[in-house]
């Protein structure tokens, strides 16, 4: 069993303490590809720093940029030789018992395209400031699908452990604008066959920083990308599967009748979080493009509410400081 740890690199800044956390690994057969995307940071020295047979590195000749950055993950997986691969940050990191713990995982429950780490998530001076809820052992897709858009489960793409040859099959990574939703629909499609296994102890770190695409780009291509998801979502769920599995058919039903509150709730999240950053002006933006955005009036009215909430938050905080 080998694996393949995979880094689509374009920052400098945690690149070392990132490599460091995956040579530390306990599980020694693996991989770490690098796949610098043309960076105008000097990533080459902190890479060149490391002296270890399994690092493999490659610099893009041209920048595929955060709105493709699912170009990168994927041209990771083109240069990948290992069973199973990890696609993660250059900011983030994975235990010492990452790889060992999949091993395991994958003994106990062999044969899904899937499996996953339960997440801790670190600040930027890697102090642990939240963690992943628990998840069930073993669940089929309809039940991560659900605990997903019931019980807002947090995840990223660097959770997934992946099958690579049935990652290769399905096309690769799904790509969609800044990779917003791509970590979800990726996992739901390695999962629709043969379920997931969701490792019980914390495996992989995810840092929460401002330079991470997700908290930096641009509102536009995050609705851009919500309306792909939804395409996607209304697809997958047309499909009714066997009711021989009760459980997983109620949780496809639920899923079914839930999606587009979901899709509601996080866009009225991405444009919230624009009005908080750019102010109440930019409303008018959104209500005047919402054909465009596929939304109503009455949710920017409630993103307008939602948003003077946050302030009023902020303003309660500041006093009691």
């Amino acid at each position: 069993m080998k694996f393949s740890v995979t880094i689509p690199a374009y920052k400098a800044k945690f690149l070392k303490e990132c490599i460091e956390s995956i040579l530390s690994q306990t599980y020694k057969d693996f991989e770490l590809i690098i796949v610098n995307d043309a960076s105008p940071e000097d990533l080459t020295s902190i890479i060149k720093s490391f002296y270890d047979p399994r690092i493999r590195y490659y610099i893009n000749e041209a920048n595929c940029g955060a709105l493709n950055v699912v170009d990168n993950w994927n041209k990771c997986l083109s240069y990948a030789t290992g069973d199973y691969i990890i696609c993660m940050g250059d900011d983030d990191k994975l235990l010492p018992n990452c790889l060992e713990e999949y091993a395991k995982l994958i003994e106990k429950f062999p044969g899904l395209g899937v499996y996953h780490a339960m997440t801790g998530i670190i600040d930027e001076n890697s102090n642990l400031i939240r963690m992943q809820e628990t998840r069930p052992e073993r669940e089929g897709v309809y039940s991560m699908l659900l605990g997903r858009i019931l019980y807002h489960r947090i995840q990223y793409i660097g959770d997934f452990l992946f099958d690579r040859n049935l990652l290769k099959d399905n096309g690769g990574f799904y790509k969609l604008p800044i990779a917003w939703g791509s970590d979800d629909i990726s996992s739901y499609i390695a999962a629709k066959n043969m379920g997931i296994a969701n490792m019980q102890v914390i495996g992989f770190l995810y840092r929460d920083n401002l330079q991470t695409i997700t908290n930096s780009s641009n509102a536009a291509y995050k609705l851009k990308a919500m309306m792909q998801e939804e395409i996607w979502y209304k697809e997958f769920l047309s499909h009714e599967p066997s009711k021989e599995n009760s459980i997983e058919y109620m949780y496809w039903k639920m899923s079914l009748a839930d999606i587009l509150k979901f899709i509601l709730r996080r866009k009225l999240s991405i444009i919230a979080d624009d009005l908080t950053n750019r102010g109440f002006r930019k409303a008018y933006y959104y209500w005047k493009n919402r054909k465009k955005y596929q939304i109503n009036t009455k949710l920017v009215l409630y993103a307008l509410i939602e948003t003077m909430k946050r302030k009023q938050i902020n303003k309660s905080k500041c006093r009691l400081l």
